[in-house]
């Protein structure tokens, strides 16, 4: 029962998704509209301004191709994070947000990175391991239904196109990890069968043997009175 209450249909479910969509495509707006270029408020490794980007990458992108290819995909993960995963899911967006994009910083090469990709593969990342581990069977079902969908994605975390960054996917995808093992305890989690004894058990002792309980016999002597 407390699984299932676990599992109600919230109205975060499909808001939360919506309202990102919709501001990194209120972001790509204003910059055609206005003529704006917001690129160089990317992740730039290893240098102080470009550490803005961690907070602001996730929200830019270089057309309108690049954001369309991650709005389906952010929809569908995120709305599985807030149904599946809703006791932990503002953790994992917004840590996981921040430590994509700052892995990006460090390890990436001297470019901007720009795009909410880093968040897609946080997600796909995330929602897969954490199903993996937890073994609960709904969970599992969720992983499998998201490596049918976008398993193909794992691609992108090599160096394989040029102009992608693939660190930043690569940085997505080990945060999902590292968070689907830390909160491998919380939310929906299998139960370990609790053993319960019944009468046949204890027919047997420690090791196995057939040794029934004794039953204690009061015997009453009766006192006899010799007349």
């Amino acid at each position: 029962m407390d699984i299932d209450n676990k599992l109600k249909l919230s109205k975060n479910v499909f808001l939360i998704p919506t309202i990102y969509i919709v501001c990194i495509w209120l972001v790509y707006w204003v910059e055609i509209y206005f003529g704006y270029n917001f690129n160089k408020w990317g992740v730039y490794p290893r240098n102080l301004i470009g550490f803005r980007g961690v907070f602001l990458t996730h929200f830019i992108h270089s057309d309108a191709g690049h954001l369309f290819n991650n709005s389906i995909p952010l929809f569908v993960l995120l709305s599985s994070l807030f149904f599946f995963y809703r006791d932990t899911a503002y953790k994992i967006l917004l840590l996981g947000g921040f430590f994509t994009g700052f892995l990006t910083w460090i390890i990436a090469r001297e470019s901007y990175h720009i795009g909410a990709s880093g968040i897609v593969y946080l997600l796909f990342s995330f929602v897969f391991f954490s199903g993996i581990i937890k073994k609960h069977y709904r969970l599992v079902a969720l992983s499998f239904i998201i490596i049918f969908l976008y398993g193909s994605m794992i691609w992108y975390v090599l160096p394989i196109k040029d102009g992608m960054s693939w660190e930043g996917h690569l940085s997505g995808f080990l945060t999902g990890l590292i968070l689907a093992v830390i909160y491998r305890k919380k939310g929906i989690v299998k139960k370990e069968h609790q053993f319960s004894e019944t009468e046949f058990d204890l027919l047997f002792d420690e090791q196995g043997n057939f040794s029934p309980p004794k039953e204690d016999v009061i015997v009453e002597e009766e006192e006899i009175n010799n007349i």
